[in-house]
């Protein structure tokens, strides 16, 4: 077990004490971190190194444990049953969570019960992050939480994070100053606040100002302010959900309602809000909010799944494919003996599977890259000779033209039994493979070891609140890999629903998906998932333009009536 238990711990009562005293020598360290906004890539370089190496991190929000697993990279603890026989709970290795938000009767604790937690915390001998929203010491109790550490004798360090008066008005487009704005005013709304101060017209960054807009606009309007002042509100900022309305002091109560606003939100008011119609570059992203699914194998979806992000798409992964052993291995032993005796000119991996799969019967021999000197290697496509390549070796033949089984063969090279001393090839692969590469080396005076070094299996089907998604249209696209995600895909979950957009990475699974009654709406001009995404997102962007062109929102494919929706066409 490599991993620590598990142990999220309620924070004591406002009344509650301590049952054991720590020796007063043992004194830990506290830092504490700003997370920021909401978006974990806004996190400072500190912030995750001091996560890495916390032995405890004290939040204030039930959602900031998973949080720090998105930043860590970490996956969701699992029960697993342990050398004596014990099940016991796997965290893979995550710091302790304690529950700094709310004491053990379930209420919200004060800034001082908050601190005394991590001043308790800190007596255990530990390295503790108090994990924080926005900047520890703008608008939040760092200060107080940091004196109550000073008092105790405790050291601690102060980790600024990007505060959500700034970085959300950023998300939305809203520059605070420019060269003719240079002034910026910050207000908490939760207190009484002379509106009379802000009459002139600096721009003004308003916290918690949501339920309470109505009565705040009316108030600048008459300490001074003109009724068509400019003003935006954003709710979620920095994360896929956001959303924005613009309106005036007049309007903005009405607006904000018609728009479902709702907290949190950060609103702005000033002439600077009419910079967001040209500087708006979050919301206006291709995908921008668009639900995606995918299905991958896990491990297969780290880059799409990135590339999606980074067009404001919200992937969802759903493995359809689990990838295992063959049934009998002998094959595959018998084939890497013959690699290291020398009986292979070539070897060619066709997927990142194959590399997978050899590199790991290597390390079961004990085996590592020198086996494969004087032998040829051919790789499918730049993924594949990039897998290559992490294991120390070079591939030395990659298809020029399309990354395929059918572009490897148009570059490889006919046997010579001159210049080739060997004219055997071993090729390790899937067990549903296509025989086509092994005719085409055939027909070039080649023999084949053609080899299943593991199996292909769907995979269990994913959960009902999953399926009904798929079924019912909640998924704005979906992305297919090869045909058997297709086949797969709608196997154990049915097939997407008419609204939800299709795309596929080639003819192939194009064809397959066409047989499914599915309708092909984006196809990528070449094999590769970049490319893919990337077709996509030209797609989102040019159902926007649209949209925008007849005047009418822009919506996500999930957002159209039913009367709308299209129908699916069978070849």
């Amino acid at each position: 077990m490599t991993g620590r238990k598990i142990k999220t711990t309620q924070a004591p009562a406002a009344n509650a004490t301590a049952s054991t005293q720590i020796p007063s020598q043992a004194r830990g360290w506290v830092s504490f971190v700003g997370s920021g906004p909401g978006d974990p890539d806004l996190l400072t370089v500190r912030a995750v190194e001091l996560l890495r190496e916390a032995d405890v991190v004290v939040t204030e929000l039930p959602e900031q444990a998973d949080f720090v697993r998105t930043v860590l990279g970490l996956p969701e603890p699992k029960v697993v049953v342990d050398e004596a026989g014990k099940e016991v709970i796997d965290d893979f290795g995550a710091p302790e969570f304690v529950d700094g938000g709310f004491g053990q009767d379930g209420q919200p604790l004060t800034h001082a019960n908050r601190a005394k937690v991590v001043v308790k915390q800190a007596k255990r001998g530990l390295t503790v992050v108090r994990l924080m929203n926005g900047d520890p010491f703008v608008f939040a109790s760092g200060p107080e939480e940091a004196q109550a550490c000073a008092k105790a004798g405790i050291g601690f360090e102060i980790v600024p994070g990007v505060s959500s008066a700034t970085a959300v008005p950023a998300y939305a487009g809203v520059p605070l100053t420019n060269k003719t704005h240079r002034e910026v005013s910050v207000v908490a709304c939760g207190d009484r606040v002379d509106w009379s101060r802000y009459a002139d017209k600096g721009t003004l960054v308003l916290l918690s100002a949501v339920g309470s807009i109505g009565d705040i606009a009316k108030a600048l309007i008459e300490a001074g302010r003109s009724a068509t002042t400019p003003v935006a509100m954003t709710q979620t900022g920095t994360v896929t959900t956001q959303s924005t309305v613009t309106s005036t002091l007049e309007h903005i109560a009405a607006d904000a309602r018609a728009a479902k606003i709702a907290p949190p939100a950060i609103t702005v008011v000033g002439d600077v809000v009419n910079l967001r119609e040209t500087l708006s570059w979050f919301e206006t992203k291709p995908l921008f909010g668009w639900r995606v699914l995918v299905p991958r194998t896990k491990e297969q979806a780290a880059s799409l799944t990135s590339r999606l992000r980074g067009f404001g798409g919200v992937p969802e992964e759903v493995p359809t494919i689990s990838v295992e052993p063959p049934r009998n291995p002998q094959q595959m032993d018998k084939a890497v003996r013959g690699l290291v005796e020398g009986r292979y000119e070539w070897i060619a991996f066709t997927s990142v599977n194959a590399v997978k799969a050899v590199r790991e019967k290597f390390e079961e021999y004990g085996l590592d890259a020198r086996a494969f000197s004087g032998l040829k290697i051919a790789a499918v496509g730049d993924k594949t000779a990039a897998a290559i390549a992490a294991w120390g070796l070079r591939a030395d033949l990659v298809p020029s033209g399309e990354q395929s089984a059918a572009g490897l063969l148009a570059d490889w090279p006919p046997y010579d039994d001159v210049l080739d001393p060997i004219n055997r090839v071993f090729l390790p692969r899937a067990d549903i493979a296509t025989e086509n590469l092994v005719a085409g080396l055939i027909d070039l005076g080649w023999e084949c070891d053609d080899v299943t070094a593991y199996r292909t299996v769907r995979a269990t089907p994913p959960p009902a609140p999953t399926r009904d998604a798929i079924k019912s249209g909640k998924f704005d696209a979906v992305v297919f890999t090869s045909s058997s995600t297709v086949r797969n895909l709608v196997g154990i979950a049915g097939k997407p629903h008419a609204s939800t957009i299709i795309a596929v990475i080639g003819p192939a699974t194009a064809k397959t998906a066409e047989e499914h009654g599915l309708r092909v709406d984006v196809m990528a001009s070449s094999p590769s998932v970049e490319v893919l995404v990337d077709a996509l997102a030209d797609f989102g962007a040019s159902r926007r333009a649209d949209l925008i062109e007849s005047g009418q929102p822009v919506t996500k494919p999930s957002d159209r009536k039913p009367s709308a929706r299209r129908r699916a066409t069978t070849s």
